[in-house]
């Protein structure tokens, strides 16, 4: 499945999930038909919450509740239960995460145009949910930020609380995958000291995300997809996740050593080379800017700069 969170006019946000290339339907309101078209009594308000954080809480009985509302939207007879995509309003799908942990330098190709020593660990930081903003935004720079810059990653979204968790059962923690531009003020990084990183990487619209969660059953093995951006059009990055320094299942059980991963927290897990700030000359995001990123079989997340 790919699940949205998605505002369809006056109101709160709702739950979704993607029909075919252009259709959304209303999980809530397919599941309480199909319930009642089956006798059953109506649990969708509680199997099914808007709440996307919410609803991955709940685990397992409400992805399979998500999976018989989609089916039965999809049945011949049933458009009224579809709306088409073009014609809502897509919010990230985790709207406010528990938590946003960043991995940097994780791409061997990008930790060496960056230069520095070989890393022992994943390099941690963190970003703020008030950083979070949806698909087709226009991210905002605070003026008195001269070096912005971007990154294409995929992102791992939690779906089991995971605390002390071996590599080889991480993945049994991952809800889906999402594409996360970690927009970046490189002067914060690299051009004061010290460094500070998730500020450099915490302002306000600097966590650009979406269009969507890519389950697992859509995604496959996170072992070897590509990962892309175009910057007005132009290709600037294109590597694969094969080049990961720490695979998803190593930063999984790595953080689970130190801290609780828990439902709707997301892991950004880092870039691969062709960022701006390394180019020569270095080239920085202004206004107008219009940025593309791919990750294979997860989605297209696409936003401006104002």
């Amino acid at each position: 499945m790919r699940l949205v969170s998605y505002r369809d006019g006056p109101g709160g946000a709702r739950l979704g999930a993607v029909l075919g290339d252009s259709e959304i339907v209303d999980l809530r309101a397919a599941l309480a038909d199909a319930l009642a078209a089956a006798g059953e009594p109506d649990r969708s308000a509680e199997t099914v919450p808007s709440d996307m954080t919410a609803f991955l809480a709940r685990g397992e009985a409400s992805l399979v509740a998500a999976a018989r509302a989609l089916a039965f939207a999809a049945a011949p007879g049933r458009e009224a239960l579809r709306r088409p995509l073009a014609g809502v309003e897509l919010l990230a799908p985790v709207p406010r995460p528990g938590k946003i942990v960043g991995v940097g330098r994780n791409y061997g190709e990008h930790a060496r145009e960056v230069g520095g020593p070989r890393q022992d660990a994943p390099r941690i930081f963190f970003k703020p949910a008030s950083s979070v903003a949806p698909p087709g935004c226009a991210v905002r720079v605070p003026a008195a930020v001269r070096k912005p810059d971007w990154e294409a990653e995929l992102a791992v979204v939690i779906g089991r609380a995971a605390r002390d968790v071996p590599e080889a059962r991480a993945l049994e923690h991952v809800a889906g995958y999402t594409v996360l531009d970690d927009v970046s003020a490189r002067e914060f990084q690299f051009d004061i000291s010290p460094p500070q990183t998730s500020f450099a990487k915490g302002m306000d619209g600097f966590c650009p995300m979406g269009p969507w969660i890519a389950t697992p059953e859509e995604v496959g093995e996170p072992w070897a997809l590509q990962v892309r951006c175009w910057l007005n059009g132009e290709p600037v990055q294109d590597g694969n996740t094969r080049d990961m320094v720490f695979p998803v299942p190593a930063l999984i059980s790595y953080l689970s050593r130190f801290m609780t991963l828990e439902p709707g927290d997301v892991i950004a897990t880092g870039t691969p080379a062709g960022v701006g700030a390394f180019r020569d000359p270095p080239r920085w995001l202004r206004s107008g800017d219009r940025l593309r990123m791919e990750v294979e079989r997860v989605g297209v997340l696409e936003h401006s700069i104002a």
